[in-house]
């Protein structure tokens, strides 16, 4: 069996429980991976990371579903103790964990830009910190981030600002990392069909993203669809090994760096 490949690994999903992360969840079981530890972040998710454990199982794969609020060190290092005592030390890390909020830079208010730099850059941090602690050699860890990070945009200063540092993260764990055979990397969707993106968008802008990609004309919903996601993410945890440090925006061309 190839060091790289997918079938009998242990993977650990943080945002696993549905949409993309969900979907992702299915897709490793499908490509044979031996179990998977689920991430979910609200009791209001348990039906839904209940429903995608069930399809794990039925695909023949072990898997768990964990409830935490990653926004701490401490959570973080629970998240992966639990993981590793449910199924077993990962071999592939996917952090698919993240907040929008599209708003004036001048109305953000403390509150606001504190719980964005929690979520979307705090945890990111500490998951690479316990990735790196936990995921076995010749693994593979991905975070999810944005395509803003290649925009020139308004209202989005405290989302994208707060994922941009995560481009960071990923160069150093992936020097810092890479002597185990472990590659890093960060990946960045467009705006995606699924109810992360539609509450913070009103109709106008919704109408406007549903066409400003290259090749919406060719997708289901003129958006990025989480199905156009998935290959990349199974490539860059299999035999996309030799990608690492980068950050990679999958958008049917939205926007580029």
């Amino acid at each position: 069996m190839s060091k790289h490949s997918i079938q009998g690994k242990v993977a650990l999903i943080a945002g696993g429980a549905k949409n993309l992360g969900g979907l992702i969840a299915r897709d490793l079981a499908a490509q044979g991976a031996r179990a998977i530890a689920i991430h979910y972040n609200s009791p209001g998710t348990r039906a839904a990371a209940e429903a995608t454990v069930a399809a794990i199982e039925q695909a023949g794969a072990k898997a768990v579903a964990l409830q935490a609020d990653l926004t701490s060190a401490g959570a973080m290092e629970k998240l992966f103790a639990d993981a590793i005592a449910a199924v077993g030390r990962p071999d592939i890390a996917i952090n698919t964990v993240g907040k929008v909020l599209k708003k004036p830079l001048v109305e953000v208010s403390e509150a606001e830009y504190d719980e964005a730099a929690a979520i979307n850059g705090k945890s990111a941090f500490f998951f690479l910190k316990e990735a790196g602690r936990h995921v076995n050699d010749d693994g593979k860890i991905c975070t999810l981030v944005t395509s803003l990070l290649g925009a020139f945009t308004p209202f989005y200063s405290a989302y994208a600002g707060t994922k941009a540092p995560v481009e960071h993260f990923t160069r150093a764990a992936a020097k810092e990392f890479g002597a185990r055979g472990i590659s890093v990397t960060a990946v960045g969707p467009g705006p995606m069909d699924t109810p992360f993106f539609y509450p913070a968008e009103e109709a106008g802008a919704v109408a406007y993203h549903k066409t400003a990609a290259a090749l919406s004309p060719f997708s289901r919903t003129g958006l990025t669809d989480i199905e156009d996601v998935v290959p990349f993410i199974r490539h860059l945890v299999s035999d996309g090994w030799w990608i690492s440090g980068q950050t990679i925006l999958i958008n049917g061309g939205y926007t580029t760096k």
